[in-house]
């Protein structure tokens, strides 16, 4: 029997996905890192330690802002033209400006042209990043079985926990080995100058990639929307909001752990960068690895009873979360955070089969990223900053404010999850001679 090539096909697009997406949030996170590390010192000087660290994630906000642009403009790309552009142009954004970021004077020497240079280029790298998801996302889910959609387009998706530990590796590998005047003044740039390395090892691995069929199906036929954009906006506004809510707690819960924590633990809690970057990792690689197994259980038993239970599950975790962050103590922070993220990915490992089900093919890559994008805004560009603000004057105590907002805003994407219908495709069934 001869041999079939598919499933080395599925595996080598799925790889091409997984590396690009993890390139393109190693840049977004490693900048949401820094802001919380040293860019309120060296950026914005003339602010008390508080105001400079919420000036700082302000500036961190600005991507999540642009994602939502960055899906509109290359959501019209991949509905008009092709998933398979959106990949190149995206990758090579997020990179330039990822590697210009590293190359920016601080304060002292640009005055206040060196924050707003910061705000600019963290624009341009949340514009990328908004169209990267759909794009690699789109690619796997739309060459994948219908059966095992779940699974293959689960691979973008591990791509942000490879980043960030990639992200936060660079980073913990510099603090460890410079002192804190050496990494301020030089070694926090490190890891935003690889970034042009890695963006080119992912435009060359994507070279490979074959155009999905379904758009190719709608090029022959002629069938594209001419507006995807306003199509979206007219037939599908509701179902837009709705994913904008649903998801907004996996975002909160994701930065509150990898961005806010940071701050929190340094700053509050005296806890060392090290310590504080290693536990966060360790969260984050056990996230990365229980991706796909939660992805085959949403090919087996649904995406939105998946998604129900993770919200649910974050509603529960989110005060003993703040209780064990409040100790300080490696072993127990990481039990909170580890919590945290199972919670989060029985949501995120089935998104990316779930969110384009729900549209039509002709406006799928704009329709499904922004609605994924719009909740990044809802979700992970407020959370540092409210968190922030919510443990300033607070007292000694835990951070049971944020607990609190955390915990709303679960019950709030709880509600949107029940209101979206599931979509997994009925099982196969084996055929019966006659």
């Amino acid at each position: 029997m001869r041999k079939t090539n598919k499933p080395p096909t599925l595996l080598r697009l799925a790889s091409a996905s997984l590396v690009g997406t993890a390139i393109e949030f190693y840049d977004f996170f490693i900048y949401g890192t820094a802001a919380a590390l040293v860019l309120g010192p060296l950026f914005f000087p003339t602010f008390s330690p508080l105001a400079g660290t919420l000036a700082a994630f302000g500036t961190f906000g600005v991507g999540f802002v642009a994602r939502p642009l960055g899906s509109v403009v290359f959501g019209h790309i991949g509905d008009r033209y092709g998933r398979r552009p959106v990949l190149f142009a995206s990758l090579v954004l997020t990179g330039a400006a990822t590697v210009a970021v590293g190359c920016v004077p601080t304060y002292a020497t640009l005055g206040i042209a060196a924050p707003a240079l910061l705000l600019v280029l963290r624009f341009l790298q949340g514009l990328g990043l908004g169209g990267e998801w759909g794009g690699a996302v789109l690619l796997t889910a739309e060459h994948a079985p219908p059966h095992r959609r779940g699974l293959w387009a689960s691979f973008p998706q591990i791509g942000p926990s490879v980043g960030f530990l990639l992200a936060n590796g660079v980073t913990l590998a510099l603090s460890a080995a410079l002192t804190d005047a050496q990494f301020a003044s030089w070694g926090w740039r490190v890891p935003f100058w690889a970034a042009g390395l890695l963006a080119v090892a992912g435009l060359l691995l994507r070279t490979s990639v074959a155009e999905t069929p379904e758009f190719t199906a709608l090029a022959e036929s002629d069938t594209r929307a001419g507006a995807p954009l306003a199509e979206v906006a007219r037939r599908h506004w509701r179902l837009v909001l709705l994913t904008a809510g649903a998801l907004a707690t996996g975002y909160a819960v994701f930065y509150a752990v990898t961005t806010w924590s940071l701050a929190y633990g340094t700053e509050r809690l005296g806890v060392s960068r090290t310590v504080m970057l290693a536990c966060v990792m360790a969260a984050v690689a056990l996230k990365g690895a229980a991706t796909p197994l939660v992805a085959l259980l949403g090919d087996r038993y649904g995406r939105r009873p998946l998604c129900l239970a993770g919200c649910a599950a974050s509603a529960l975790w989110m005060f003993p979360m703040a209780g064990l962050l409040h100790t300080a103590e490696p072993v127990w922070m990481v039990t909170g955070f580890v919590g945290a993220m199972l919670a989060f990915v029985t949501m995120f490992a089935v998104v990316a089969g779930y969110l384009p089900e729900l549209y039509e093919p002709r406006v799928r890559c704009t329709g499904a990223a922004v609605g994924y994008n719009l909740a990044g805004v809802l979700g992970g560009a407020l959370t540092p900053l409210v968190a922030t603000a919510l443990t300033d004057g607070a007292g000694e105590g835990p951070p049971w404010g944020v607990a609190a907002y955390l915990t709303v805003l679960a019950l709030f994407s709880l509600g949107c999850f029940a209101l979206l219908p599931d979509t997994r495709p009925e099982p196969r069934t084996a055929s019966v001679p006659a």
